[in-house]
């Protein structure tokens, strides 16, 4: 990663760490696996806030830039910004890059699409969520990707919680990228705690 990248990784963590993260000694915040943990990530004030959505467009794109491939998308609604920052940034680097949404369930009503958004039989696409824990969702979002018939050349997290999701996803045979892991946001943490000398 060149310096830029490395600055621009840096200012993400920061965000996060002021706007996404909460952190408590017990093991309070239940996520969607079932399991209970001391901290907890809400992307959304991360990647819904301009310079949050700025540097996961820019970070996210450059993680794809040299794919060949027509969109990025995944599972509505932790996926929808991280999706959409990424597909903003590839028009203003003159590659444009399609966004989509795979719904939860079908719309009962109109088209009845499972996923929505200008992809089409055999197009090439990355998958990406905005937090992974054991990759269910995302998995769930692969899954619904190849039912329509897309190529899912691979996954991007903005954070890897590095539970076993990374696992679970190559185990899927999707190679796996994450913009950020955990374990460099609580080191990060750990040192804003330190007291200045």
């Amino acid at each position: 990663m060149d310096s830029t990248m490395a600055s621009l990784k840096e200012r993400l963590i920061q965000i996060v760490l002021e706007r996404s993260f909460q952190y408590r000694d017990a093991p309070t915040f239940q996520l969607a696996s079932g399991r209970r943990s001391q901290y907890y990530f809400n992307c959304k004030t991360t990647v819904l806030n301009p310079e949050g959505m700025y540097l996961v467009g820019t970070l996210g794109f450059d993680l794809v830039r040299d794919l060949d491939i027509q969109a990025v998308g995944g599972l509505t609604l932790g996926a929808d910004p991280v999706a959409y920052a990424i597909s903003y940034t590839s028009f203003h680097q003159h590659r444009p890059i399609e966004a989509f949404i795979v719904r939860k369930a079908a719309k009962k009503h109109g088209t009845r699409l499972p996923i929505e958004g200008n992809v089409a039989d055999g197009d090439r696409v990355v998958v990406v969520d905005d937090v992974i824990t054991t990759g269910g969702s995302t998995l769930k979002a692969i899954g619904a990707a190849r039912d329509h018939r897309l190529a899912v050349v691979q996954v991007i997290a903005l954070i890897d919680r590095q539970e076993g999701g990374r696992e679970n996803i190559e185990a899927a045979g999707v190679p796996f990228q994450a913009i950020l892991t955990r374990e460099e946001i609580m080191r990060a943490f750990r040192e804003g705690e330190k007291p200045s000398t």
